[in-house]
């Protein structure tokens, strides 16, 4: 069917959600091709889309389609009595959609744990791994704006569901034709398969978050911090954290609360520096040290730092480097650093944290983007020991300290952050000070990204359209400098020295990566959860100030490059 005759099926059903139909009969043609043409797909981090009528939204027939895949997938694994975990945030119909799940889910026969109320993402990680669950689903959008809604799956390790295994939910879900006519009614049995999570397992995740300091008992008092849960489900869990680790904590009031319209924050997404506004203000009130600010599901964290009286706003890569720089420090003082130690980042992920590592012994592995990829292959080398995971992060704000939680977790970095703000202050530094040794030692990066932000049908098409003749015409050069080596994780080609190789170890993704002769690289892709193509620069110079010159003229070519 095309996307008209689908749309008069939902608007004539008398299934359909009755909350959709005034959307649906208000409609215009390029809203009903963009609500109809294809079905939400799975991303880099789950299905994620906006909330509304039809096949290529988030609403409860596409929550529940998406539902019904899974439960083949549990009941074929035999994964029904271990159970399913369910989390959800602050974004609207987030409470519905997971409660809906677990009726759904037990209308299978299929065991069900959630949440009394909102927690964040890597909470859910950790609680399926406590109760020893089959897997997981985290109802969020993580930092989309708040139009969004989503839905995560996880394994029984804590992980998001790697490609191979998506990839068999997705078709499940593929051979549901009519999502329309998908409903339960449960018996007094499968209502006994929903258990509701209260504190205990809160208790459990502070306690784990709380042992990855290294200097518990430093005095203090010397830090102020200033936090903003951007109305997300950071605000309880990194207020408890702070206040049994004794760091002083002021809260921007206004975004504390759970509010799904985001009203008092110009955007939820640290990546963005409008997200600080209101923190700035705070802090400058409060003379405060330190900035943090999580997004809605606290998988991401982003930090501002007080800097010769002024709050400097640091990047993914840059936090990354100095939390590289203060973990592996303290393992290598207090004689914790294991034998064989691993680091793993992604493929766009900047060179700085490498290079930090490096000189700490630590090897770094490389995966896609998504948080998924790392986390397996924590559970791989959890499995055969042949490395010992040391730390992981990317460069879109997330980390994951400890691997008792198998996804970004916004909290602990939250944690250690004020620890090594606290710890430089007592040696008259801040993070900007250290951030800046790197840069004296390993080399000045300036690592960045642009996006090109094309929505709906035709929006797709040219993002594709752009990658596919990136791929057809490689660059022999990028701003006047000379394209040495390539990589390309949709072929599984890369060249190097004249000749064409093959990539290994890596799931076929639209990633194209383009090395340079000065020893910067610039990288591509389409995003996985938002209408956008990522341009990521790693750009290297002999100095702060050639950095950044090279910057501009590396997004002026791409600029030209991507028309």
């Amino acid at each position: 069917m095309n996307s008209k005759e689908i749309y008069y099926r939902w608007l004539n059903n008398k299934n359909t959600d009755k909350a959709l139909i005034s959307e649906l009969e208000n409609m215009n043609e390029k809203e009903i091709n963009d609500a109809f043409y294809t079905n939400v797909e799975f991303g880099t981090a789950g299905m994620r889309g906006i909330l509304g009528a039809g096949i290529n939204r988030i609403n409860i027939h596409t929550i529940r389609k998406a539902n019904a895949g899974f439960a083949k997938y549990i009941l074929e694994n035999d994964g029904q009595n271990k159970g399913i975990a369910i989390g959800y945030d602050n974004r609207h119909m987030s409470k519905e959609f997971a409660f809906d799940s677990a009726k759904f889910l037990a209308s299978y026969g299929i065991k069900t744990y959630v949440f009394e109320s909102l927690r964040p993402t890597p909470e859910l990680s950790f609680a399926l791994r406590y109760y020893k669950c089959f897997g997981g689903i985290m109802i969020t959008a993580s930092h989309n704006p708040k139009e969004y809604n989503g839905y995560k799956l996880y394994d029984d390790k804590g992980c998001q569901l790697i490609p191979s295994i998506a990839n068999k939910v997705v078709s499940y879900v593929n051979e549901i034709e009519d999502e329309l006519s998908l409903s339960y009614s449960l018996t007094d049995e499968q209502e006994k398969l929903i258990n509701i999570i209260g504190n205990e397992v809160d208790e459990e995740y502070y306690k784990n978050v709380l042992s990855i300091q290294f200097e518990k008992n430093q005095d203090k008092s010397n830090i102020c911090t200033v936090f903003s849960p951007e109305h997300g489900t950071a605000f309880i869990p990194v207020n408890e954290i702070f206040k049994k680790a004794g760091y002083k904590i002021i809260n921007v009031e206004e975004q504390t609360t759970f509010d799904p319209n985001f009203s008092n924050t110009e955007s939820p997404n640290p990546e963005e520096n409008k997200a600080y506004d209101k923190a700035i203000v705070y802090a400058k009130e409060n003379k405060a040290d330190l900035i943090l600010v999580c997004d809605p599901d606290a998988d991401r964290m982003g930090v501002g730092v007080l800097h010769n009286g002024e709050y400097v706003i640091l990047s993914g890569n840059q936090s990354g480097a100095i939390l590289i720089e203060y973990i592996f420090s303290q393992m290598k003082k207090q004689g914790k650093m294991p034998k064989n130690p691993v680091m793993f980042n992604t493929v766009v992920t900047g060179d700085l944290g490498e290079m930090a590592a490096k000189k700490y012994g630590v090897e770094t592995e490389k995966t896609l983007t998504g948080f998924k990829f790392i986390g397996e292959k924590v559970a791989k080398y959890e499995v055969n020991n042949e490395k010992q995971y040391v730390f992981g992060y990317e460069e879109s704000y997330g980390s994951l300290i400890s691997p008792f939680v198998r996804d970004k977790d916004a909290p602990q970095a939250c944690l250690m952050l004020a620890e090594a703000c606290c710890y430089y202050k007592h040696l008259n530094k801040t993070l900007v000070d250290v951030l800046n040794s790197l840069y004296e030692e390993l080399g000045y990066y300036v690592e960045t990204q642009t996006s090109i932000t094309l929505k709906g049908q035709e929006g797709a098409l040219k993002i594709k359209e752009i990658i596919n003749n990136l791929r057809k015409n490689k660059p022999v050069d990028i701003a006047g400098y000379k394209v040495v080596k390539w990589e390309d994780y949709g072929t599984f080609e890369k060249y190097e020295d004249g000749n064409i190789n093959t990539i290994e170890g890596f799931t076929k993704s639209d990633v194209l990566k383009f090395f340079l002769e000065d020893g910067s690289w610039v990288a591509i892709r389409p995003s996985g959860t938002e209408p956008k193509c990522k341009i990521y620069y790693c750009i290297k110079g002999n100095s702060s100030f050639e950095a950044n010159d090279k910057v501009e003229k590396y997004k002026a070519s791409m600029i030209e490059l991507t028309k």
